[in-house]
């Protein structure tokens, strides 16, 4: 079935490369009048391509002219002209679609071709690489083309502010990493003006190492904190605990499935260490959670293979890529459990106030497309979740590296040592070797292994972050001995020394096999560019992580049976095919993961675009006195439902307690009596229960004045939403984490978090209606004397306050100043209202203007 699939998936990409041939053909035939025309006409032509969208000729029609002034800006700038298998790439980008090409045949040239092409309509095009360098040299880079053509190129770096950022997006193309676009999204769904926004709308996005990015990240959501108040004593104390209890006995490890739990034994043995009678009495769930969380810190998470300690923090690895993820952290007290298990100062402890999945960030674009040298092998994954078709493009040369079979030893020492014989007969020949570990740890293993035997080499690993591109870059010189963790993702080509071809060129050596084929093919991949001998070959041990959990007890077995002593080692390409059958597992299962992490976020995510575009209503309109009514009229049905209703007969309708709680939300005593609400129907009711509300709110509006009421209404409206949300975030988390325990009793977990989830997004939905109602009808304004300082609950921005007197805002009787007297503030100041600008850009331009 796989290999029907795979021939099925191999027809359609050979079918789409035809016809993408036919478009080639029509590009190389324009490149003679292209080559003709001046700089000044080349780069005219793009402001013509403008004119010509404008007045709705198709990007599909402008494709052919597009990509021959594109091939000829760069010949003329970069010095490098457009493969027709780069136009073909180009092609597959524009239509939304996936581009496998190989390592070294010039993706990065590749995406100016689309990224040029959709800009002409003027709505931004990203460009989504895997770390900050990347963007950087891209941007400057491809950013010479790109100008020279007429377009703006803009760069979205981790460390720049608003401004930068606001710039840096309305460029025609912007640069930057899928963490920075994507924690730019949630964090301009908190901001509380229209003019903090940094992004535009979503339009069309072109990902690097799309597979990296939409697949290996997509584990992890994207998560926008602040501080919670909880104490780091209790992390400490469950650390020492943890460091008691004994694997197999006090614990059980399922390795596969990367989970950790404690027995009964040691249940027990936790609750005498902690003095209580039952761990999971609902009084101690926070302790059961601190337990669980340090005993994946101490079980599950591994020093230099998934975090490494540096300068007194713990900062985690990449598992695919092997970077250090700077600023990054695990949530959920995962990330607090393992400081205070390396015994480093525990950073506070955080609530979440966003959150998102980058699978549902990516598929917010209207356009979507990337481009990877391994995107084959996940092609379902990338169909079901985005939508996404893969089409392999043709290399420019023929691909002539030699992929040799595994060799697996039965130790992981007789294979390290086999390793380190192949690297020394090649350093003799000084033909250049790149070798792949899977940890931080088993590079410097195989770094001290070397040292003794007097070899130079380079190590590549997430302590040496920085040199990498330079490491990399060299890594094909003669007699080059290169070690590095994972190569996913590095973005920089490995160019052949002077003699190497001539020796068959750069070897790879992969120490271990990866769960994904596809990290294990971006190694290999680092060999053979652009038609460059190369060859490569995997050594593999029994003690492997991926062997022993997949595929040990067979491969020990066939061992034993012939014989095979320690050194010794098994080649064939019939084991090949099982350790890749074993792999085609894996990926299944992870996949299978990632679904559900996804299905449970589109719950998520559902709630959260309706909440988000109710924030931006509420940010973009002007008046907003109609939404506050109608909150109201919905909370008065709500009263209704709760004390008349309609199975009852009226003579059983609870009127004074009616009138009660109208009053404890928003009526003024006495506005309403029970006895003149008895005989009326329930339309009736409510009908004069919200004129008498009407009546009260717009003599409020009265008393504030009609500027003043609509920015309460607006700041009033972001708090409660914002809070809430945040509320709702947490009580999501907590559903997500215990929901998986009804699958014990025959209960689907998914349905019955869809059923919960619905509920408690109705009950905030209610919350907020009634907070804002509350809040807007309980402001009053205060006495002219001085009163104390509190925490701004509220803005008023009046053009003309009365007489210029500064005036508070009063709710539920406690004073909140929200404007001060504007003498005391100098010009240079940040404005008394909270906005973030200096004073003579606020509120101090409206009184100069006066």
């Amino acid at each position: 079935m796989l290999k029907m699939l795979s021939n099925l998936v191999n027809r359609f990409s050979e079918r789409e490369v035809r016809r993408y041939r036919g478009v080639v053909a029509k590009i190389n035939a324009l490149e003679p009048q292209v080559q003709a025309l001046s700089d000044e006409q080349l780069r005219h032509k793009t402001q013509e391509f403008k004119d010509r969208v404008a007045n709705g000729e198709s990007l599909d029609q402008l494709l052919p002219e597009a990509f021959a002034v594109v091939r000829e800006g760069s010949r003329r700038v970069l010095n490098m002209r457009h493969f027709d298998v780069q136009l073909i790439g180009g092609m597959v980008l524009h239509d939304g679609r996936i581009a496998e090409m190989r390592t070294g045949e010039g993706k990065t040239l590749v995406a100016t071709l689309a990224a040029y092409l959709n800009a002409l309509a003027g709505k931004g095009v990203h460009v989504v690489t895997v770390n900050d360098y990347l963007a950087r040299r891209d941007a400057q880079w491809m950013g010479q083309l790109y100008e020279f053509l007429g377009l703006s190129v803009g760069l979205i770096q981790h460390d720049m502010e608003s401004d930068e950022r606001r710039q840096a997006y309305a460029a025609d193309i912007t640069y930057g990493t899928n963490n920075e676009f994507g924690f730019d999204y949630l964090r301009d769904n908190m901001v509380m003006t229209t003019e903090e926004m940094v992004q535009r709308e979503l339009h069309y996005a072109i990902v690097d190492e799309v597979d990296s990015i939409l697949i290996d990240e997509a584990r992890t959501p994207l998560i926008i904190s602040g501080q919670a108040d909880k104490s780091p004593d209790l992390y400490y104390q469950f650390a020492r605990i943890a460091a008691n209890l004994r694997e197999d006995i006090d614990y059980t490890i399922d390795e596969k499935l990367k989970t950790v739990a404690p027995t009964e034994a040691g249940v027990a043995k936790v609750e005498r260490m902690l003095g209580v009678s039952n761990l999971y009495d609902d009084v101690n769930i926070d302790l059961s959670h601190y337990l669980n969380q340090a005993l994946r810190a101490k079980a599950l998470m591994k020093r230099d293979r998934d975090y490494v300690v540096k300068d007194g923090e713990v900062i985690i690895v990449d598992e695919f890529t092997g970077r250090l993820m700077f600023g990054r952290r695990y949530s959920d007290g995962l990330h607090q459990a393992i400081e205070a298990k390396e015994g480093v100062k525990i950073q506070d402890e955080t609530q979440t106030l966003a959150t998102i999945t980058f699978q549902n960030y990516f598929r917010m674009y209207h356009k979507l497309s990337g481009m990877t040298g391994t995107a084959i092998t996940e092609e379902e994954e990338f169909r079901k979740i985005y939508g996404l078709d893969v089409i392999v493009v043709p290399t420019h040369k023929p691909m002539i590296r030699k992929d040799y079979p595994d060799v697996v030893y039965k130790t992981e020492a007789a294979k390290f040592r086999a390793v380190v014989r192949e690297i020394e007969e090649l350093y003799k020949q000084r033909r250049p070797v790149l070798v792949g570990t899977v940890s931080i740890e088993k590079s410097e293993r195989l770094s001290a292994m070397l040292k003794e035997k007097g070899i130079p080499h380079t190590v590549l690993n997430a302590k040496y972050h920085e040199q990498e591109a330079e490491i990399i870059a060299k890594a094909g010189q003669a007699g080059a001995v290169t070690i590095a963790t994972n190569m996913a993702g590095r973005g920089t080509d490995i160019v052949l020394g002077e003699g190497v071809a001539e020796m068959g060129g750069l070897h790879i050596i992969g120490t271990e096999r990866h769960e994904s084929r596809r990290i294990d093919n971006q190694l290999r991949g680092r060999a053979g560019r652009q038609g460059d001998p190369g060859s490569s070959r995997f050594y593999l041990s029994l003690e492997d992580d991926f062997l022993r959990l997949f595929a040990a007890q067979t491969l020990s077995n066939l061992m034993d049976r012939l014989g095979v002593e320690e050194d010794e080692p098994i080649e064939s390409p019939m084991l090949s095919r099982a350790i890749e059958s074993a792999q085609k597992k894996v990926e299944a299962r992870n996949f299978d993961a990632r679904k559900q992490v996804l299905q449970y976020d589109d719950v998520m995510n559902l709630q959260r675009e309706v909440i988000y575009k109710q924030r931006r209503d509420i940010l973009t309109k002007e008046n907003l006195k109609e939404d506050i009514l109608h909150m109201l009229s919905d909370l008065i049905d709500d009263a209704l439902t709760l004390h008349c209703p309609a199975n009852l007969h009226p003579e059983e309708w609870e009127m004074q307690p009616l009138v009660d709680s109208l009053e404890e939300i928003f009526l003024p005593q006495g506005t309403l009596k029970a006895e003149d609400l008895e005989g009326m129907g329930r339309e009736e009711l409510h009908d004069t229960i919200l004129e008498a509300g009407t009546r009260v709110y717009e003599q409020k509006e009265e008393e504030f004045g009609f500027e003043a009421m609509r920015e309460l209404e607006r700041m009033v409206l972001l708090r409660v939403v914002d809070s809430k949300w945040m509320e709702h975030l947490d009580a999501m988390d907590n559903l997500r984490e215990g929901v998986g325990l009804r699958a014990y009793g025959q209960q689907d977990p998914l349905v019955e978090y869809k059923k919960e989830a619905y509920d408690m997004y109705q009950n905030m939905l209610g919350a907020i209606r009634e907070e804002v109602v509350r809040m807007m009808f309980h402001l009053q304004l205060a006495p002219q004397q001085p009163m104390p300082v509190m925490e701004p609950v509220a803005t008023i921005a009046e053009e003309n306050p009365p007489a210029h007197r500064p005036f508070q805002v009063i709710q539920g009787g406690q004073g909140h100043q929200t404007k001060k007297d504007d003498h005391q503030l100098g010009r240079n100041d940040p404005c008394w209202c909270g906005s973030g600008k200096k004073y003579k850009r606020c509120h101090g331009a409206n009184q100069e203007s006066q």
